[in-house]
């Protein structure tokens, strides 16, 4: 089952569930004068059945969606989620008591009455759910709906773990290939192999294997004094759409940067995953779109202004266009009010920006020290690729040379990139490669720390700093 059918498939089975729920309460609720096209409730009220399912189910899927109930959960225990789901809807039924029916208690309403709702709205919600996560586990058994697998680590825990794989095809992994660090990959096998001599890869061969083969996941099969190997294989794993599993004797190592699961009976270690819980990072995205809105729309007339001043005291557009490296490796094109005279870096090629670089015009110097230049970046914003505080992104030029030459630089690109972040509030501009090695130090801090408190603090001192005019 693909994702898109997934998602699919659970917003079609929790809508039936919570309008089914809806209508069973009404109908115990007012048992006299229920009516699915509608009847009067106690107070005389006019009541639509299918109005209110319509209504509730909307509540429902956005709570559920809030939740991380729509989250891809390949292959993971039922049990977990119906907990979870427990938690969600009693969180829900609870809110929906105190905002909407707190009068209907008052004048003596009964629990038990919503006590049904809720079991109700519980008992079908899961229901939908194990019928989907059942459907997911057949087409899994039958080799549809699998994550493709790489499997990196020693000869001998590799075919292990080949083998505990192997046990759990519930587990939905398919492995198509290894990479096996104590083997060269012309060397004789000795007949007891598990995994095809065509499988079989060099270490250096990992980021381009990723993309041939498709992989969703790469199993590490390491040691726990094998740190240096570990670091290798994180770096070349850096900004691909993967993710890293690990078998748990290697936890010691990676002590909070990792979140334990077992699939289906498999014990693996997820590692580097996104701190920032599903409902912060929809409160992010709302935050985004409100913030942006806002500043674009109050700020029109003066954004107006910029861009006349901008044409008007030098040739060239207002707004200058410039290919950017986004979230997952993505190029797109990012919007800048112009700074610099036209064709800045037609004899120099790309190069950085220094503090008092004569190519700046005298509008774009003030613009670059209030740090106003940034703001058609709020249109990203709105279109997805960027949001208001990240890691800022950097031209394709530059990631390919600085891939070499700073370690794990690629992290950067596992979340959006932002107009402002927490190495932009923390350092100056990169003028050299010095700055970017501690820029990145200042980056990858924030994205294993990432939070709706510190995205506030960041945005806190960067307005602080444009009013202040202390930017460059």
């Amino acid at each position: 089952m693909s994702r898109t059918l997934e998602f699919v498939a659970l917003i079609i089975t929790d809508t039936i569930a919570v309008a089914i729920s809806c209508i069973l309460y009404l109908r115990i609720r007012f048992p006299e004068s229920f009516s699915v096209m509608g009847f009067s409730g106690s107070e005389g009220q006019m009541i639509y059945p299918l109005y209110a399912s319509v209504a509730l189910a909307f509540f429902w899927i956005v709570v559920l969606l809030i939740a991380g109930m729509y989250r891809e959960r390949h292959a993971s225990s039922r049990i977990d989620e119906i907990v979870s789901l427990t938690k969600v809807i009693t969180v829900g039924v609870l809110i929906l008591v105190f905002s909407i029916f707190i009068d209907v208690l008052e004048t003596g309403g009964s629990l038990s009455i919503f006590a049904t709702y809720w079991i109700s709205v519980l008992g079908l919600v899961v229901f939908g759910r194990i019928i989907v996560r059942s459907v997911q586990k057949a087409l899994i058994l039958r080799g549809y709906g699998t994550h493709r697998a790489l499997v990196v680590g020693w000869r001998d825990k590799v075919d292990r773990l080949y083998r505990d794989v192997a046990k759990y095809p519930a587990a939905g992994i398919q492995i198509v290939g290894s990479v096996r660090l104590g083997q060269q990959v012309d060397e004789p096998k000795n007949g007891s192999e598990i995994i095809d001599e065509e499988s079989v890869h060099a270490i250096e061969q990992l980021p381009d294997l990723i993309d041939d083969l498709q992989v969703r996941d790469v199993l590490i099969a390491l040691g726990s004094q094998d740190h240096k190997e570990l670091s290798e294989v994180l770096q070349l794993c850096d900004g691909k759409n993967v993710t890293l599993k690990i078998v748990p004797d290697f936890y010691s190592v990676i002590g909070g940067m990792a979140r334990t699961e077992h699939i289906y009976g498999l014990p693996l270690i997820e590692v580097l995953p996104v701190p920032m819980p599903v409902w912060e990072q929809y409160t992010k995205r709302l935050i985004d779109l409100v913030v942006a809105l806002i500043i674009l729309v109050i700020g029109l007339p003066f954004w107006i202004g910029v861009i006349i001043a901008v044409k008007t005291t030098s040739e060239g557009g207002a707004v200058y266009r410039q290919k950017r490296v986004g979230r997952k490796g993505r190029v797109f094109t990012m919007y800048k009010f112009r700074t610099m005279c036209m064709d800045a870096e037609a004899h120099t090629g790309p190069v950085w920006a220094s503090e008092d670089d004569p190519r700046y015009t005298a509008v774009g110097r003030w613009l670059r020290k209030t740090r106003l230049d940034e703001i058609p970046q709020l249109l990203n914003v709105l279109r997805g690729d960027m949001s208001l505080v990240g890691p800022r992104p950097e031209r394709p030029y530059f990631v390919e040379k600085l891939i070499g030459k700073i370690p794990l630089y690629n992290r950067r690109h596992r979340i959006k990139p932002g107009i402002t972040g927490w190495a932009q509030v923390m350092w100056h501009y990169d003028s050299s490669l010095e700055d970017v090695r501690q820029k990145v130090k200042y980056d990858l801090y924030y994205i294993e720390n990432m939070s709706l408190r510190m995205d506030l603090k960041i945005l806190f001192r960067t307005l602080r700093a444009v009013v202040s005019g202390g930017g460059r």
